[in-house]
């Protein structure tokens, strides 16, 4: 089963870019080793787009594009840590969009949806199965009439008897 993706930037300044992700966008990592970092990204999607009336861009473009709830407050955040946009942001339709360059010059889009994500789901204990809770309360109040009052002595026959 597909539990998610994995993306991959190929850059100039690969170290670079490494310190990028991990210290302006402060994406969670992994270090493997020998400085390679991989990064963890919480949530995932994935599009398909048509090539434009041109042919372009040509099929079989990859296109890599951050996401966020509020992008006036995240480039705010991302400029304050040295992150420059090549323009302002911009309703797209599907969401408002802008657009920052990473060492070895790879231009990514960061963009607000407009559209409503499915929230990201840790995996939870699995839940009882219905009628569990039914079976457990019948047990419970059985248990409960077999257990002798306070006070009470058993017989010989094993029935209760009132003292």
């Amino acid at each position: 089963m597909i539990r998610g993706l994995h993306g991959l930037f190929y850059s100039s300044e690969p170290e670079a870019m490494r310190e990028f992700l991990r210290d302006k966008l402060q994406l969670p990592h992994t270090d493997v080793g020998e400085g390679w970092l991989v990064f963890d990204l919480p949530e995932a999607d994935l599009g398909v787009h048509p090539v434009d009336e041109s042919g372009k861009p040509p099929s079989g473009t990859h296109d890599v594009s951050f996401y966020c709830d509020d992008i006036q407050g995240t480039v705010a955040g991302l400029r304050a840590r040295g992150v420059e946009f090549k323009g302002d942001v911009a309703d797209h339709g599907y969401g408002f969009v802008t657009y920052f360059t990473m060492p070895g010059g790879v231009v990514v889009q960061l963009y607000e949806p407009k559209y409503a994500k499915r929230a990201a789901t840790a995996k939870k204990p699995a839940k009882a199965k219905p009628g569990v809770k039914k079976v457990k309360a019948q047990v419970q109040k059985a248990r409960t009439a077999a257990k002798p009052a306070r006070g009470a002595a058993k017989s010989r026959r094993g029935t209760t008897t009132r003292r």
